[in-house]
């Protein structure tokens, strides 16, 4: 499924309508009001609570997978600041600082880049659970986010 056929299908737990601006002329009445009621008609929900949350199916997978995606390599991050340090006090093998620091950066980053990932890659329709490395699913959900960006920036340009 294409970015764009996603994108018009919409998600199981996206709003259904996208309320329009009011027209000048409301906001003309509005400027007339007492300032109370204007304060009011701002403070009132776009959408409903159940029309913003994320299902808990989906949002279970999602966690099962950030949990994998960042768990492992942040796991292994402090376990070879561990061997590192048993390496070092236990054996004469002494690995140079540097190596232990990048070996640990490039760990924690992974494990940084498996919370986006692991969000990304999970399916966000209820009814579908996905594959295993989520690949596809990682495509379609960039492509609905990147889609908003951009619908967001013309907005605001």
């Amino acid at each position: 499924m294409s970015a764009e056929e996603s994108e018009r299908r919409g998600l199981p737990f996206e709003p259904n309508k996208k309320r329009q601006k009011p027209a000048k002329t409301q906001s003309k009445l509005a400027a007339t009001q007492p300032k109370e009621s204007a304060k009011q008609a701002d403070t009132k929900p776009r959408y409903t609570k159940e029309e913003m949350t994320i299902p808990q199916v989906v949002s279970q997978r999602m966690l099962r997978r950030v949990a994998g995606f960042c768990g492992v390599p942040t796991a292994l991050g402090i376990t070879t600041l561990v061997v590192s340090y048993v390496l070092a006090i236990y054996s004469d093998i002494q690995l140079p600082p540097i190596v232990v620091l990048l070996m640990n950066m490039g760990l924690f980053g992974l494990g940084v880049l498996g919370i986006t990932y692991g969000v990304l890659s999970a399916s966000w329709d209820e009814e579908r659970v996905g594959s295993l490395l989520g690949l596809g699913e990682f495509s379609t959900n960039w492509g609905r986010m990147v889609a908003v960006w951009r619908e967001t920036r013309q907005k605001n340009s």
